[in-house]
């Protein structure tokens, strides 16, 4: 069984290799011409002319996948990795992407990723003279590729604290428990145990901002509500864990009605949610 480290490395991996893929087919749309020459290249080094060369050629540049189609949700994978491996660079990450605001002229410099994928080109004069194009946008791109690979640099330094890593395998282990409690129709105990590790993740969330904690054993209503006074969660997300603390409180109160199996199973799915996307 995969551990979190390996399975962060495997999708790490995946990223990679998908975003260079994505980088090449910028190229290849901004400067076609020139990428199926060195494609060529590439392929005469194995001998092949003629059609066979004009047809691999034409399977390879196919194969590039549609930069507008999939760049967003290789966008929205990375910057997640991003936010919990190396959160310092996450707003570079998300520098190289996103429009700069305010911004009074498009240039070169300033020229995003968003610009790309609305096809923006600037130009001057009667003669339509380019200014600003597409291109700009790929050392935006390369900028984000070498991000997200300094990534994997930190997975293999000695530097790297893994705590959290085995802290999400504890918590997955604890979690299918719940699940197989909540199976056999023990609500209560499996409330318990989710509510367990919703506390132990929104405290190490705190721990990762810096959150000050002043109460020595603090509820989750506590924890959510410093989470949401430092601006690490908005209100719907606040709300959302405030339910999954008053499933937890129904749980936890042996006076009170047995939790459902619909209450224990929408903590347990809750807690999954906030585990794999709050940190």
């Amino acid at each position: 069984m995969l551990s979190n480290l390996d399975r962060y490395k495997k999708d790490l991996d995946a990223l990679i290799l998908k975003g260079d893929n994505l980088l090449n087919a910028m190229k290849l749309e901004c400067f076609p011409d020139q990428i199926k020459g060195l494609i060529n290249a590439q392929l005469r080094k194995q001998r092949l002319v003629g059609k066979k060369l004009a047809s691999k050629t034409r399977e390879v540049t196919e194969a590039f996948p549609s930069f507008n189609e999939t760049c967003q949700s290789w966008y929205s994978e990375a910057k997640a990795l991003v936010r919990q491996v190396l959160p310092d660079r996450l707003s570079d990450f998300v520098r190289y992407y996103e429009k700069p605001k305010p911004r009074k002229d498009i240039t070169f410099e300033n020229y995003r990723i968003e610009d790309y994928l609305q096809g923006l080109k600037v130009t001057r004069g009667l003669e339509k003279e380019k200014i600003v194009g597409p291109d700009a946008a790929i050392p935006q791109f390369q900028q984000r590729m070498a991000i997200l690979k300094s990534v994997k640099e930190r997975f293999e330094s000695s530097l790297f604290d893994i705590r959290q890593l085995v802290q999400a395998d504890l918590f997955d282990s604890e979690l299918e428990a719940a699940e197989e409690l909540g199976k056999n129709r023990f609500t209560r105990a499996a409330g318990a145990v989710a509510g367990v590790v919703l506390e132990r993740h929104l405290l190490q969330v705190c721990h990762n901002h810096l959150i000050a904690i002043v109460k020595r054993s603090p509820t989750i209503s506590d924890l959510n509500d410093l989470l949401k006074n430092a601006n690490v969660v908005d209100i719907p997300t606040w709300r959302f864990i405030q339910h999954l603390a008053d499933i937890r409180n129904l749980c936890d109160h042996s006076k009170a009605a047995d939790p459902t199996v619909e209450q224990a199973t929408d903590l347990i799915v809750g807690v999954k949610k906030i585990s794999k996307t709050l940190f």
